[in-house]
């Protein structure tokens, strides 16, 4: 590396850039230990959590708002229907669609999920001001902005 070269640690953001992927890392790791009683992970949260939210949703829909692959899905979905907690179901539309529906044991367990996320979330962050965390919230959204504006320029 020549002189006239940055390093990444000497760069004025870096600090914010690690402090994001630290407590992004972190977050994911507590809340991964928060879910251990229920048998979940984080991605059965997220699915879950949008099967919620956006019932009837098609498995394609899903991967994009988690901004997973197909594959990710693929091995997500049979394990989940498998232990009862969601249903793939044909649209009545379109056959090459899969739509999916929590089962009323999904729901349970969902809405438990969720008091264990939103108890997570207000641990973490109740000495924070709201006004800022909606400043960091409008932050982080337009960095996943650019991020995305990145993935669909490789595409």
């Amino acid at each position: 590396m020549n002189k006239n070269q940055s390093l990444p640690w000497d760069h004025p953001r870096f600090r914010s850039w690690i402090a994001v992927a630290r407590a992004c890392q972190l977050m994911q790791q507590s809340l991964t230990r928060s879910l251990a009683d229920l048998d979940i992970k984080p991605p059965h949260l997220d699915i879950l959590v949008n099967l919620y939210r956006f019932e009837g949703i098609s498995q394609q829909e899903l991967a994009r708002k988690l901004l997973v692959g197909r594959s990710n899905m693929s091995m997500l979905l049979p394990q989940m229907e498998k232990r009862g907690l969601i249903e793939r179901r044909d649209d009545a539309r379109d056959k090459r669609v899969l739509r999916l529906y929590l089962t009323v044991e999904g729901r349970r367990l969902t809405e438990a999920a969720m008091a264990i996320q939103t108890d997570l979330i207000e641990r973490t962050l109740s000495d924070e001001p709201i006004e800022q965390c909606m400043a960091t919230a409008t932050s982080m959204e337009r960095i996943i902005g650019v991020l995305l504006q990145d993935l669909r320029d490789e595409d």
